[in-house]
């Protein structure tokens, strides 16, 4: 396969892994957009969430929960932090494998885009 995720789940590409699960691993974003920009993946290829369906929710719910530990044990949850999930081009999503973004560490404006 050549999504760049499965390769670095695989150790194919080397990443700085800050936690891993069974299901999931998490990832420092090489181009980060915040102090703290973590990328979960599930180890399962995805396409997108657009792509998954009913059978996938425990995997969704466990990379949101696992974005949210990960904020927790960086001590961020007194801070705020956001979870995001890009979709398709105009969603912003540059990867075809699903991803959360965990983004903390500065004041976050909004909208987003």
């Amino acid at each position: 396969m050549s999504c760049i995720f499965c390769k670095i789940i695989e150790k194919e590409i080397p990443s700085h892994v800050v936690h891993e699960e069974a299901e999931w691993i998490a990832i420092r974003d090489v181009n980060p957009q915040a102090p703290v920009h973590l990328l979960v993946i599930p180890r399962r290829h995805i396409r997108g969430i657009d792509a998954a369906s009913a059978p996938d929710g425990a995997i969704l719910g466990a990379l949101l929960l696992g974005a949210a530990r990960i904020a927790r044990s960086l001590g961020e949850e007194s801070r705020g932090y956001r979870i995001v999930v890009n979709t398709g081009a105009n969603g912003g999503q540059t990867v075809d494998h699903l991803h959360v973004h965990l983004l903390a560490g500065r004041p976050l404006s909004w909208p987003p885009g």
